[in-house]
C-alpha cells in the first residue's frame, strides 16, 4: 500500500520505517521541537533514495545557520527527486531549496505556485508564514495581510488541524485581529500541546491584548515540558522577560537573560541569538534602567561573529543596537556602507528604512533626541519592512516615544500612546504617562 504523510499526500518511498519517522519528523518540525533532524536522519537510513527525507532537515539546518550542510542536503535532494519523485515531491524539493539558498523571489514565486496546486503541503505552505518567513523578510509592506489571506484561501483544505490552527490564527492577529487569532490559535495549542509555535502565537495574542499576568502564568505552566535546546525555548522566556518591564521589574528580566538568551548560555540558531538579546538589552536601557557594559560587549562580540556581515535587514538593525549601546561607530559606519551600496544596486527588498533605523538609533545613543525623532518621523510606517513580528518592531516605536519624550515633545508623546492604550492595555505606557503629566 503506498505511503502518505500525514496529510494525505503521497510518499515516494517503499519504507515503512522511512515514511513514520518522516512523518513524525515533519510534524516534530512543524511544532518546534526538538529532535526534528535527528528524526529525519533516520527516515534517511531506512530510505537512502527518499529525497523529501533529505530536504526537510536541510531547512532545520538553514534555520540555524550551518549553510553548507544545508546546501549539501538541498543538493542531495534535486539529485534524487528527478530520478525517483512525483512533480509535487519535485516542486517542494526545488521550493525548499530556493529558500534554502537565500533565493527569496523566486522561492515566494515557486511557493505561491505550488500551494495553488498542493494546498495541503504544509512544509511548503510554513514558509511563508512565520515572523522570520518568506513574506516577513521579502521587504513588503503589507506582509501581516499577505500571510492571512494566504491562510484564509487554503483554510478548507485544512479543517481543525492543529499546525493550520496554530498559523492561522496568528497571521490573524499580526494583521490585527486578535481576538480572533488568540481564539483559533488556542484551539491549535488545545490540539498538540507539544507545540512551541502554538505556545508563542499564544503568547504574541496575549502581548496584544495586554494579557500579560496570563501569559506570564503560560510560560511557568508550560516551558518546563520544552527542552532548553528547543528552536524557540529563549524566545518563548523573551517574551516572559518583556512582561516583567510591563511591570518595571528589570532584575527580572536580566534574570531570564542571563538564564537564557545570554550568549555563554542560549541555545537558540544564530538570529534569535542577536535579535532577543540586542532587544531585550535596549528596551531595559531605554526604559531607564541600568545595563552592565559587560553584557553588551559580550553579546556585541557574539553578534558580530553570527552576523558579520550586512545580510537580513532585521540583523541590520539589531547589530544596529549593538553598535549603537556600545558606541562602535567603525563598526556601525562599515556596516552602513555595505547597506547603503546594497540600496544603491537594488538589492536591499526592505528600502532604506533600514539605513534610516540604523542611524537614529546610532542618534538616540548618542542622547541626540531631537536627530532620532527626526529620522524617525518619515519612516514609522515603514519599519514593517524589516520582517519579524509586531512585538518585535515595536521597539522602533518605543524608541521613538522615549525620544519625544526626552526631547521635550510630549504632545506628540501622548498622542501615540493614547492610541496604543486604545488598542491595548499596557502598564508600561501608562507609567510614561503619568511621567508626562
Amino acid at each position: 500500500m503506498p505511503h502518505e504523510d500525514r496529510y494525505g499526500l503521497p510518499l515516494s518511498t517503499a519504507s515503512d520505517d522511512a515514511a513514520s519517522a518522516y512523518r513524525e519528523g515533519i510534524d516534530l518540525m512543524l511544532s518546534g521541537w526538538t529532535g526534528t533532524a535527528e528524526t529525519l536522519e533516520r527516515a534517511i537510513a531506512a530510505d537512502p533514495g527518499f529525497a523529501l527525507a533529505h530536504i526537510a532537515p536541510g531547512r532545520v539546518h538553514a534555520f540555524y545557520q550551518q549553510g553548507d550542510l544545508a546546501r549539501q542536503k538541498a543538493a542531495t535532494a534535486r539529485e534524487l527527486v528527478g530520478g525517483r519523485g512525483t512533480e509535487r515531491e519535485r516542486s517542494r524539493v526545488e521550493t525548499l531549496a530556493l529558500a534554502i539558498e537565500g533565493r527569496l523571489p523566486e522561492a515566494i514565486a515557486t511557493m505561491l505556485k505550488h500551494v495553488e496546486s498542493w494546498p495541503r503541503d504544509a512544509v511548503v505552505l510554513s514558509l511563508p508564514l512565520g515572523a522570520f518567513g518568506l513574506f516577513a523578510f521579502s521587504g513588503m509592506a503589507d506582509h501581516d495581510r499577505a500571510r492571512h489571506e494566504l491562510c484564509e484561501r487554503v483554510a478548507r483544505h485544512y479543517g481543525e488541524d492543529w499546525w493550520f490552527l496554530t498559523m492561522s490564527g496568528w497571521a490573524m492577529t499580526e494583521n490585527g485581529d486578535v481576538a480572533r487569532g488568540r481564539a483559533v490559535t488556542e484551539r491549535g495549542f488545545n490540539l498538540r500541546r507539544a507545540n512551541a509555535h502554538a505556545a508563542h502565537a499564544v503568547l504574541h495574542a496575549m502581548f496584544e491584548d495586554g494579557s500579560i499576568e496570563e501569559a506570564d502564568r503560560l510560560v511557568d505552566d508550560w516551558i518546563s515540558s520544552y527542552d532548553r535546546a528547543g528552536i524557540l525555548h529563549g524566545h518563548i522566556l523573551w517574551h516572559q522577560a518583556l512582561g516583567a518591564l510591563e511591570h518595571g521589574d528589570a532584575a527580572r528580566a536580566l534574570r531570564i537573560y542571563a538564564d537564557v538568551l545570554q550568549p555563554s548560555a542560549t541555545q537558540a540558531p544564530p538570529l534569535n541569538v542577536v535579535t532577543d538579546g540586542a532587544s531585550l538589552l535596549w528596551r531595559l536601557s531605554a526604559y531607564g534602567h541600568a545595563v552592565p557594559k559587560a553584557l553588551w560587549l559580550e553579546a556585541d562580540t557574539a553578534a558580530q561573529k553570527l552576523f558579520p556581515k550586512s545580510s537580513l535587514s532585521f540583523a541590520d538593525v539589531h547589530m544596529a543596537l549593538f553598535a549603537a549601546a556600545t558606541q562602535n561607530n567603525e563598526a556601525l559606519a562599515a556596516r552602513l556602507a555595505v547597506i547603503e551600496q546594497r540600496l544603491a544596486d537594488g538589492k536591499l527588498p526592505a528600502g532604506p528604512v533600514v539605513p534610516t533605523i540604523c542611524r537614529a538609533l546610532a542618534a538616540f545613543a548618542d542622547e541626540d533626541y531631537a536627530a532620532c525623532v527626526q529620522m524617525l518621523a518619515p519612516v514609522l510606517g515603514e519599519v514593517v519592512r524589516i520582517g519579524g513580528s509586531h512585538a518585535q518592531r515595536e521597539l522602533i516605536e518605543d524608541t521613538f516615544i522615549v525620544a519625544l519624550m526626552r526631547s521635550g515633545d510630549l504632545s506628540r508623546a501622548r498622542t501615540l500612546l493614547d492610541a496604543r492604550l486604545h488598542r491595548r492595555p499596557s502598564l508600561r505606557d501608562m507609567r510614561w504617562q503619568a511621567a508626562m503629566a
